[in-house]
C-alpha cells in the first residue's frame, strides 16, 4: 500500500471539478439550482425517480401491490436523470429537500402527502394499502429491523464499496478494501440469516425483501459494480438462492426496469404511465 502524502487542511474547501462521474453536480449545500415544475399525470401516486437500486425498491412495490389486485396504486413514475441535475429542480426539491430520489406525491389524499427516502416511501405504501408488512407485533417488528438495516447498511455497498471500486477516479486500495470488507461482512450477515428461513423477515414475503433485493441480490446476481467475482458473490448460497428466487417474481421483473433510462432493446422503460407501457418489453 503506498503512502498518502495528503493531509487536510485546517478549514475544507470544496475541490476542483475532476473527470469522476458525478463531479459536475456535487456541491456542499442544498437546494434548487433552476426553477422547474414537476410533470404530473393521472393518477393519484405519482413518483419522480430513477432506476437506481434505491428507485427499484419503491417501483417493485408499487408493481407488487397492482399484482395483489391493489388498484388504488396505479401510478405514474417520472423519469429524474440525477446524472443531468433533475434533483435540484424547484419542484423536486419542494418534494425532497435532500435532493435524492426516489420521491413519492400522494394526491389521493387531501391534502397531499410527500413521501421521500426509499424505505419511508416502503413503509407508507405498506400502511396504506395492508399489504407486505404483517400486523402481528413480533413479525412487523422483525420486518421493521431489516428495513431499518438496509437503510443504514446500502450506503457502505453503494457510496463506499460502489464508489472506491467502480466509479472513483483513482483507485485506492484502503478505501477499495475497507467497504469490500463491510460489504462482505454484511452478506454474511444475510447469508446466515437465510439459512433459517425463506425471506428476510421470516416466511412471508415483504417490504424487508424489497429493499435490500436490489442492492444485496444486485450484488449476487452480478449486476451491481461488476463485482460479482471480486467479492466472490456465489459462496453466498443462501443469498443467492433468495436473490433468484425474488428475481423470478413477475411484479420484481416488471418493477427493477421502470425509470431505467437505457439499456439492451427492449428491456428498460424510463417512465411508466399505465401497464400497457410494458407491453413488448422482455421482462
Amino acid at each position: 500500500m503506498t503512502a498518502n502524502t495528503w493531509q487536510p487542511p485546517k478549514v475544507w474547501t470544496p475541490p476542483a471539478k475532476d473527470s469522476s462521474t458525478w463531479s459536475a453536480i456535487n456541491r456542499p449545500v442544498s437546494g434548487a439550482t433552476h426553477e422547474a415544475t414537476l410533470p404530473c399525470g393521472k393518477h393519484p401516486i405519482q413518483l419522480y425517480s430513477l432506476g437506481t437500486p434505491n428507485g427499484q425498491k419503491v417501483t417493485i412495490m408499487l408493481e407488487e401491490l397492482l399484482a395483489a389486485g391493489v388498484t388504488d396504486a396505479e401510478y405514474d413514475a417520472h423519469l429524474i436523470r440525477i446524472g443531468e441535475g433533475d434533483q435540484f429542480s424547484s419542484g423536486f426539491v419542494d418534494l425532497n429537500p435532500n435532493s435524492k430520489i426516489p420521491a413519492l406525491l400522494d394526491r389521493s389524499e387531501d391534502p397531499s402527502v410527500r413521501v421521500f427516502e426509499s424505505g419511508a416511501i416502503l413503509l407508507y405504501l405498506a400502511e396504506k394499502f395492508g399489504h407486505f408488512l404483517a400486523k402481528d407485533l413480533a413479525t412487523r417488528t422483525e420486518t421493521l429491523n431489516w428495513l431499518f438495516w438496509l437503510q443504514g447498511s446500502a450506503p457502505f455497498a453503494g457510496g463506499g464499496f460502489g464508489h472506491f471500486y467502480a466509479y472513483a477516479p483513482v483507485k485506492l486500495e484502503y478505501a477499495v478494501n475497507r467497504y469490500a470488507m463491510e460489504t462482505k461482512r454484511q452478506l454474511d450477515v444475510l447469508d446466515k440469516l437465510l439459512a433459517t428461513r425463506e425471506f428476510i423477515a421470516g416466511a412471508d414475503y415483504s417490504i424487508a425483501d424489497m429493499a435490500i433485493w436490489p442492492w444485496y441480490g444486485g450484488l449476487v446476481l452480478g449486476r451491481l459494480y461488476d463485482a460479482a467475482t471480486f467479492l466472490d458473490v456465489t459462496s453466498y448460497t443462501h443469498v443467492v438462492r433468495w436473490a433468484k428466487a425474488i428475481d423470478a417474481r413477475p411484479a420484481v421483473k416488471r418493477g427493477r426496469i421502470v425509470n431505467k433510462p437505457n439499456g439492451e432493446p427492449g428491456t428498460f422503460l424510463p417512465e411508466r404511465h399505465s401497464a400497457a407501457d410494458f407491453d413488448g418489453l422482455t421482462l
